[in-house]
């Protein structure tokens, strides 16, 4: 499908919503000044926008072998405001688009993956009413996704109120796993293809952390959460977690540290000898990952780990002294049944943990199941609508609540990533990282540091290499990238 701009700049947003509808279609953006029919070739969408003095006219054509329907819209003139021309463009667009599909999109015109953060933005300025009224009537969100936007922000602001102007949290990457899972995008390496680079890696690992946390002394700098992730940070031995633990420890000052997690992730990883080598690190709150406990789907989807090892791993985190287990759950893997999944959600809650990750299913290109062919449903009837549905209802009744939320591109059914968590024990990291609060500064192979500047909206990234073996043979060139961390903050002071 072609989509044809004239005379305006809402590319970007244009193209987003109508993947939206189309998210296996290749589509291709042209910008033009004038479009004469003959190279109108269907499908398209041509958008236009026209202003004659200070009045502006949009118009939106949909055109394809089976439907053709045009609409004009005028603009507010009463709002003079690019973003309110912007979100009437879409809006015309979208009513199009649901005409032409039969569908509606949960998230109506938004396409951004921070929804929160934009209610948060409109209900401290007008009120949560206000919010709600905007976020259904003005982007056409629906009234269930308005709902949970409002639960999750009333949660998350409890967090963000904790973050000064000089908060930052610490992010460690370990790109090693078992091995690939299917429907993964990460940068990570198998053991079985990098098993010679993991020490190499691990030892300049605990410079660049030391490297950092010099940095953050000079630029006085106050921590508030750390966050080992990956990849798989478990495919480490229990010696190389102690390690990398006590370096972090003795590096940085923890006294204002109020969450140190680790991502154990794959339960196939993880032992009665690294847990402990964690818990007496002093972390305190650790993943484990099943994504689901239908072994068939595990297999389908390249886990190489069964459900009851899931058990095991949960059963061991909880005797070594472990208070806080998050697992993650995935709604829309390939295979999977509404009914396998509640089957896996009951059976989790009854473990008890304190908190739980429910993503969906987002359809990355490099991934293996994109490559193999598996597409994207578009519309909202497919499962994992309906296996979000239950988890709402579900983890509501057992005493969870909503605490962030973020969205993908190409995500089954364009729905959500949703924690939960019970009182007390929400992810701290996970809402500064998402809501992009304050600095995260980086470690690893993959990582990026992120510079906020707390008087506004900007940030800075500083991008590590991405694979182990670059990280390794360019280490002083990516700890040199790390200066800029100085002279950020040298010109807020």
């Amino acid at each position: 499908m072609t989509i044809y701009i004239d005379d305006h700049h809402f590319n970007y947003e244009m193209e987003k919503l109508v993947r939206l509808f189309f998210p296996n279609e290749k589509i291709v953006t042209t910008e033009v000044c004038e479009i004469q029919e003959k190279i109108r070739e269907v499908p398209y969408v041509y958008t236009a926008l026209r202003q004659d003095g200070s009045r502006k006219t949009i118009f939106v054509s949909v055109q394809t072998d089976t439907f053709s329907e045009s609409t004009e819209k005028t603009v507010d003139s009463s709002i003079n405001d690019e973003k309110n021309t912007e979100r009437t463009m879409a809006v015309a667009l979208y009513d199009l688009l649901v005409k032409l599909t039969g569908t509606k999109q949960p998230w109506g015109i938004l396409t951004g993956v921070r929804p929160i953060k934009l209610f948060r933005r409109i209900s401290e300025k007008h009120g949560t009413e206000y919010a709600r009224q905007y976020f259904e009537e003005k982007f056409l969100v629906s009234h269930e996704k308005t709902a949970l936007s409002e639960i999750t922000e009333k949660y998350e602001k409890r967090i963000l109120l904790l973050n000064t102007p000089q908060s930052f949290s610490l992010y460690v990457s370990i790109p090693f796993c078992p091995s690939r899972c299917s429907y993964c995008s990460f940068v990570s390496q198998s053991i079985e293809r990098a098993k010679n680079l993991i020490q190499p890696y691990f030892e300049l690992l605990c410079k660049e952390i030391e490297h950092t946390a010099k940095i953050v002394q000079q630029c006085a700098l106050c921590l508030e959460s750390v966050y080992i992730g990956g990849g798989t940070p478990t495919t480490l031995s229990a010696e190389q977690l102690h390690g990398l633990i006590t370096t972090i420890r003795n590096s940085f000052d923890m006294s204002t540290c109020r969450e140190f997690t680790v991502e154990a992730g794959r339960p196939d990883t993880i032992d009665q000898e690294k847990l402990l080598a964690i818990r007496n690190g002093g972390v305190d709150r650790i993943s484990i990952n099943p994504q689901t406990l239908n072994d068939e789907v595990l297999k389908v989807i390249g886990r190489r780990h069964t459900s009851a090892q899931t058990i095991d791993a949960f059963h061991l985190a909880r005797s070594v002294g472990f208070r806080h287990i998050n697992t993650d759950l995935i709604a829309g893997l390939p295979t999977e049944t509404t009914e396998s999944f509640v089957a896996t959600l009951d059976r989790i809650c009854e473990l008890s943990p304190e908190s739980i990750t429910v993503h969906t299913l987002a359809m990355k290109r490099s991934s293996h199941l994109t490559k193999q062919g598996k597409t994207v449903g578009a519309d909202g009837k497919v499962p994992a609508a309906e296996m979000l549905r239950y988890c709402e209802k579900k983890l509501l009744s057992c005493g969870y609540h909503p605490y962030y939320l973020y969205r993908q591109t190409r995500m089954e059914g364009n729905l959500e990533n949703v924690g939960w968590s019970k009182e007390g024990y929400d992810g701290i990291y996970n809402v500064y990282v998402m809501d992009e609060t304050h600095t995260i500064l980086g470690c690893g192979a993959g990582a990026v540091s992120k510079l906020k500047n707390p008087g506004s909206e900007e940030l800075i990234r500083i991008f590590n290499y991405k694979y182990p073996y670059e990280y390794i043979n360019g280490f002083d060139e990516m700890l040199n990238r790390k200066k800029q961390v100085i002279d950020f903050y040298a010109e807020l002071s």
